[in-house]
């Protein structure tokens, strides 16, 4: 209940792309019945602050967000189908930019995390995963899919999401191989791309 929620609140910051300001951390299942005497809630918000799960800093996580400006607060939630050890993560940046993910621990320190802004994904972090938001528009992937290919990297797993047509979209893309930060660069600043991370 501690190592895979540090994980999830990490991917979220990472997702986000900057230091979260304030959180909303709601908790469903099991994380919310035992959540507080399990420690998920001091693990998910040392995940956002940028702990990993090894850290020993975890269990004094609230001072440390209090100390660094981290608003957060924690509730419960009912989602319906959702794995037991589910989180749902409301946030916002020292910009502004929001963000909502909903990750789950799904056993061993293992994660996967199913929704990024209300668009489904489906992804664990145990493979070099690129997250590619951008708007829907005709070209987009084979822009990014193209380039990578001349960039020599293997693509393992493709997945889109989209809510609506034109909107906002996602893909998830695993790869075989390292994707270097000069080739994170080239894809961020491709036409329709609002931002890319690496997981």
């Amino acid at each position: 209940h501690t190592a895979g929620a540090v994980r999830i609140g990490s991917t979220a910051r990472r997702l986000l792309g900057e230091q979260p300001a304030d959180a909303e951390i709601l908790l469903y299942g099991s994380f919310a019945a035992t959540g507080r005497g399990h420690g998920t809630d001091k693990a998910l918000v040392a995940g956002l602050l940028g702990m990993q799960p090894d850290d020993d800093r975890i269990p004094r996580s609230f001072a440390i967000a209090k100390e660094t400006g981290l608003h957060f607060k924690i509730g419960t939630i009912n989602l319906r189908g959702a794995h037991p050890n589910t989180a749902v993560l409301r946030l916002t940046g020292v910009s502004g930019r929001k963000l909502e993910v909903v990750g789950a621990s799904i056993g061993g320190g293992n994660i996967l995390i199913s929704e990024i802004n209300g668009m489904k994904v489906s992804f664990t972090g145990q493979y070099n995963t690129l997250i590619v938001l951008h708007h829907d528009k005709p070209g987009t992937i084979a822009a990014v899919t193209n380039f990578m290919a001349y960039s020599e990297v293997n693509i393992g797993n493709f997945r889109l999401s989209r809510p609506r047509k034109g909107g906002e979209a996602v893909m998830t893309i695993e790869v075989d191989d390292d994707v270097s930060d000069a080739l994170l660069q080239s894809l961020r600043i491709l036409p329709n791309i609002i931002n890319v991370v690496l997981i």
